[in-house]
């Protein structure tokens, strides 16, 4: 088996399929919470950003319009979505395609709408305000749509309009909450060279903020902590020894390039890959059992140009055991202050860390089996950072569960296995 053989395994696949959901038996009551005017705030999680862009089927399947469908039966009578006009977005949507008899994800072909590029604010106000990209603070800050394509394009004034701003102008009665992904993110997804983790004290203050200005006027609302981002197939799916050595003149080269770099060797078999490392003394190492290999490697340069052996992997490719104990260790801050913020203001709380956490092993929703898994798991899309359209449901489900909870209502749940699965070619 060649080096490129192994490293794509983790793209086999199995069908999943589906159709729209329904509302279970028994009659919906709204309970202690009005939902005549519901806003979601958030970040691409909130949005429905799916297979690495925005585009008009998954901001349909956002767990925010999910959620809506479901509070339709308890007062909800509109839920306006600021959606793109095709399947492209703006051009970056993944699909799987079959390379050298691999499914793998691709760009999707053809060209975006122009219309997705042009604005779209007086189809508002909007309810869902799920921008990509956007960092907590971010949702505070006026003037955010001359920096974010994504809501420069439904921005009540994108030179001075806020995202909280124009969530406000819904004149909410319910809101849900779910920041501080992109926090943290930018930092995990550029193997700790390219952004910096969000202080948690910071990201507490700007969140009480967000909640004091939403609360303001007596809305209730719904807020989830955040699962551990490292978890993610996109830094799960390629494994660190995912090099394969067989030839015994490849293997002698090898060592004899590295003879001056004895914590270097190699041997027959599964091989862990040489990386850059400005904080070893050498420059230089192999990964170790436990760090992670990030999906935006470019696979081509481990079989074509030698990374991973005799050329070090960058930096922004994988993460240290170090780099991901700082990222758990944010996950948990934030976590524990998200918690105290709901107690705080009265709020519903979801806890979706410890819901993906279960889904390391196999975890049950319809009696469809869920991982973590990269594309076969059925929780993430093909990015391996955001959820399936299934992933959004599930996700719907915990918020209804959460809000049923806290405010003694009775909203019905979607049935997951009625939401279409990864779609094949």
């Amino acid at each position: 088996m060649n080096n490129t053989r192994l490293l794509l395994f983790a793209f086999a696949v199995s069908a999943l399929s589906g159709c729209e959901a329904e509302i279970d038996a028994y009659t919906p009551q709204p309970g202690e919470a009005d939902f005549s005017v519901f806003v979601a705030l958030g970040n691409s999680l909130t949005a429905g950003y799916t297979d690495g862009e925005l585009y008009m089927e998954g901001q349909q399947n956002s767990f925010p319009n999910i959620l809506a469908g479901q509070l339709s039966h308890v007062g909800l009578s509109e839920f306006r979505q600021p959606l793109m006009k095709d399947h492209l977005g703006f051009g970056n949507r993944l699909i799987l395609a079959e390379i050298q008899g691999s499914l793998t994800p691709v760009p999707a072909a053809g060209n975006p709408d122009p219309g997705n590029f042009q604005s779209i604010a007086n189809q508002g106000p909007f309810h869902n305000m799920g921008v990509p990209g956007a960092k907590t603070q971010h949702l505070l800050i006026p003037g955010y749509g001359r920096v974010n394509p994504y809501f420069q394009r439904f921005a009540k004034d994108p030179g001075q309009s806020s995202i909280l701003s124009d969530a406000l102008e819904t004149d909410p009665s319910f809101f849900s909450l779910w920041t501080g992904n992109n926090d943290i993110l930018g930092y995990a997804i550029s193997g700790g060279v390219g952004d910096v983790i969000s202080p948690a004290d910071e990201f507490a203050a700007h969140t009480q903020s967000i909640l004091q200005q939403l609360t303001a006027r007596g809305a209730k609302g719904v807020v989830s902590n955040l699962a551990d981002i490292s978890k993610a197939p996109f830094f799960r799916t390629i494994p660190y020894n995912a090099l394969v050595l067989t030839d015994p003149d490849v293997i002698n080269l090898l060592n004899l390039i590295y003879e001056k770099a004895p914590h270097i060797r190699f041997e027959p078999g599964l091989n862990a890959f040489v990386v850059a490392d400005a904080s070893h003394q050498a420059g230089v190492r192999q990964l170790e059992d436990g760090e992670s290999v990030l999906l935006s490697l470019p696979l081509d340069s481990i079989a074509a140009a030698g990374w991973g052996s005799q050329v070090p992997i960058p930096e922004q490719f994988y993460l240290s055991l170090s780099q991901i104990a700082s990222i758990t260790e944010a996950v948990r801050q934030y976590n524990q202050r998200i918690r105290l913020l709901a107690e705080e203001f009265g709020l519903a709380y979801v806890d979706i860390h410890s819901r993906l956490e279960e889904a390391g092993e196999v975890i049950y929703f319809d009696a469809v089996a869920f991982t973590t898994d990269f594309i076969s798991g059925g929780l993430f899309s093909l990015d391996g950072i955001h959820l399936s359209k299934r992933g959004n449901a599930i996700v719907a489900n915990e918020f209804i569960s959460a809000i049923n909870q806290h405010y003694n209502a009775s909203i019905p749940k979607v049935i997951i296995a009625r939401f279409d699965g990864i779609l094949f070619p």
